[in-house]
């Protein structure tokens, strides 16, 4: 094989490539401590293609910085917060008033918590929309599944733990949609709340799990992952539709081309991060009371598109049966067949890139649209009061609009000659526009008793 032309690159290639030479000083035995470590978190040799920032974004690699941060300034938080509904909004206040740096820590944690989820979320979409999840990537994704359930997770338990008015409101409403799972609903609602009303059982349990189970399984989880990438050989090679698969792609370093470009996307990350935290602390509302509930009281921003679906659907269908289906339609994605081989072509050719575009257009104009038709028009229920409400306003819904998408994917696929794969994207898309809509609604514009305001 060919050496590398530069003194550095030929250091480091005898160091991976040619037989270990014992160290004889304490400077050869840290390099050779660091290079050993990084070259094993990291690829040794990657395709010169993949560099190509707009490729990833360096999405993977920001999730797990952003882990290091909410690590690191949590246990710095633990030292001062007290997991007692009565002492915990008091610690809490005293960690951001009178502890040198403790609201900007505290800012610091709460940023990253809610980029996370932002990041991995982006990052699962480029993974899905750059056919990441073709063989031999398969079970990959179904750990990015897992994984983004465990940040959700994580941001979920560590809502409560202020126990201000927001926090304490928002895990109510948040364990009250656990009633509507069929048969175990109130079950369940106990064992997370510890009982039936929010207390210091809930507290306990949810501050155990944020600070070492769930902690635990991101990290058991973020290893696993990373392991899997390093055996499929590193993420799918960029290709044009149309180009075949390159089997022997040309290939660089990961050390310094690889490292270098993670470092630097680190730190203007680490920056950012920074930043909005100086910028923007972190809320706290006043303290939990429970007999008086805020107007409007709502769930995380994350949960927020469920909170909507609550509104114009039957709770059963829209805290249970559409979010699972939608979470087993995602796990299931790799394993439906699809024919052909789309890994490294974004969004699997040019028809499906306009198709992905117009699904994304006509999820922006018609879930508002249907909104506000089932907000001020249409009252299903009240049309039809002889049927249970399950059917009224749960089956026939669901059916309609099921039926809809039904209809639109035969006609893609006659009419447009859409592939399997890009009818599934297109359907992808439609649903996660739609699902995103329905977040923003939800957030920003419900006002007092959830009515629509601006």
């Amino acid at each position: 094989m060919r050496e590398p032309e530069t003194r550095l690159h030929r250091r480091v290639w005898r160091s991976i490539f040619r037989r270990p030479i014992a160290a004889r000083t304490d400077q050869e035995r840290k390099w050779a401590v660091v290079n050993n470590f990084v070259l094993h978190f990291r690829p040794v040799r990657l395709p010169a293609k993949t560099l190509t920032y707009t490729h990833t974004f360096g999405l993977g690699g920001m999730s797990l910085v952003l882990v290091l941060v909410l690590i690191a300034t949590g246990g710095l938080m633990m030292f001062a917060y007290e997991p007692a509904p009565g002492d915990a909004y008091r610690s809490v206040l005293a960690l951001q008033d009178d502890t040198l740096f403790g609201g900007f820590v505290r800012s610091i944690h709460h940023w990253s918590a809610n980029f996370l989820i932002a990041i991995v979320t982006l990052h699962l979409f480029r993974v899905f929309f750059t056919g990441g999840f073709h063989p031999p990537r398969e079970f990959n994704w179904v750990l990015g599944i897992a994984l983004l359930l465990c940040v959700i997770a994580s941001n979920f338990t560590g809502y409560l733990l202020p126990w201000d008015q927001l926090s304490f409101w928002a895990i109510t409403i948040s364990t009250g949609m656990l009633t509507y799972v069929p048969l175990i609903g109130e079950w369940l609602q106990r064992t997370v709340r510890g009982g039936p009303e929010i207390g210091q059982a809930t507290l306990i349990i949810f501050y155990t799990l944020h600070t070492t189970v769930v902690p635990v399984l991101i990290v058991v989880l973020m290893g696993f992952h990373f392991w899997r990438v390093r055996k499929a050989k590193g993420v799918v090679v960029p290709r044009r539709p149309g180009e075949p698969i390159d089997t022997q792609p040309a290939k660089v370093l990961g050390l310094p081309y690889l490292i270098l470009r993670e470092f630097v996307a680190a730190l203007i990350l680490i920056g950012v991060v920074f930043l909005f935290a100086a910028v923007i602390a972190a809320p706290l509302g006043a303290a939990a009371n429970p007999g008086m509930s805020p107007n409007p009281a709502k769930a995380p921003w994350y949960f927020m598109g469920i909170q909507e679906l609550l509104l114009h659907f039957h709770p059963t269908f829209a805290a249970v049966l559409l979010p699972l289906a939608g979470l087993l339609a995602l796990f299931a994605i790799p394993y439906l067949g699809y024919g052909e081989d789309t890994s490294g072509i974004w969004f699997a050719s040019h028809r499906g890139r306009v198709l992905a575009r117009q699904a994304a257009v006509a999820a922006l104009v018609l879930t508002p649209a249907l909104v506000l038709l089932d907000e001020w028009v249409i009252d299903l229920p009240s049309l039809l009061p002889w049927l249970p409400a399950a059917i009224s306003n749960g089956v026939i819904p669901v059916a309609i609009i099921g039926g809809a998408l039904w209809a639109a994917a035969r006609w893609l696929r006659m009419s447009r000659a859409a592939t399997r794969y890009e009818t599934m994207q297109t359907g992808f898309v439609f649903l996660g526009t739609a699902f995103l809509v329905l977040t923003a609604i939800g957030a920003w514009f419900r006002g007092e008793g959830m009515a629509l305001g601006w």
